[in-house]
């Protein structure tokens, strides 16, 4: 029988399946950090054009208990489909057992349980640094409202343009079928602030913005960090998990 490194438990299985999936809609496979204070995940997408850089404190947690910092290298698309199968009412205990190189799920309600054992990944891989970007602009937006936003671009393009200027937060899009311009001002039920030093204007693929923004609440704030023709930080919470992704943006070659 092998060593359990760490046991944790979480009172709701479902919202930790809800923090995974902010992470499976960017990446099919990742490597978590399990330290005393939480879990953190970092990693870029197969394309190397985004990465998503997840936080999940220990306070998150009924039961936190890890000897060691331990890395969990996991197929992250298998893991949520583990999690789809979790139940209303239903805890989670996640343990790892390193000599027999698995991690084991728990789900328990009442006198009911299951176990679920996944095999580990090689997680040699150093983590990636975040990249250093002084921003121009921060935008403060209404997650539901810049989802539909993001449904509206996606309708006639490919990629979408996002402006931050003065008090306004503008999104475009532009393709063969027709051309579309979102304007609107601060302290707006939709855009609640706009911090500009400087104008900035930036262009990303709708479909990397639709999925890195997903699993966000629509009742929940999204922070956009834009700076002219630089990649742009999207970041927001799922309970008491925070995540942050880069997206590099589409540059104009001669």
């Amino acid at each position: 029988m092998g060593v359990v490194l760490m046991e944790l438990v979480i009172d709701d299985a479902r919202k930790f399946k809800q923090c995974v999936d902010a992470v499976v809609n960017l990446v099919g496979e990742g490597v978590f950090e399990v330290s005393k204070e939480g879990l953190k995940l970092r990693t870029m997408d197969p394309s190397q054009i985004a990465m998503v850089d997840f936080t999940l404190p220990h306070s998150a947690f009924s039961k936190f208990s890890v000897a060691e910092k331990v890395n969990i290298g996991l197929n992250l698309a298998d893991l949520s489909k583990i999690l789809a199968r979790s139940r209303s009412g239903e805890k989670l205990a996640l343990s790892l057992d390193e000599k027999e190189s698995r991690l084991m799920l728990k789900f328990s309600s009442g006198q009911s349980k299951r176990s679920f054992k996944m095999p580990l990944l090689e997680s040699g891989a150093a983590f990636p640094r975040e990249p250093k970007i002084s921003f121009d602009a921060t935008v403060r937006v209404n997650g539901g409202e810049f989802k539909e936003m993001l449904r509206d671009a996606g309708l006639l393009s490919s990629h979408v343009t996002l402006h931050a200027r003065d008090s306004e937060f503008i999104v475009e899009a532009h393709g063969d079928s027709g051309d579309l311009l979102i304007e609107t001002k601060a302290d707006s039920e939709a855009v609640k602030e706009v911090k500009v030093t400087a104008k900035s204007v930036a262009v990303f693929p709708y479909d990397y913005l639709d999925n890195l923004t997903r699993a966000c609440p629509d009742d929940g704030d999204i922070l956009i960090e834009l700076k002219s023709d630089a990649p742009v930080r999207v970041s927001y919470e799922v309970g008491k998990a925070k995540l942050s992704y880069f997206l590099a943006p589409r540059v104009e070659t001669a």
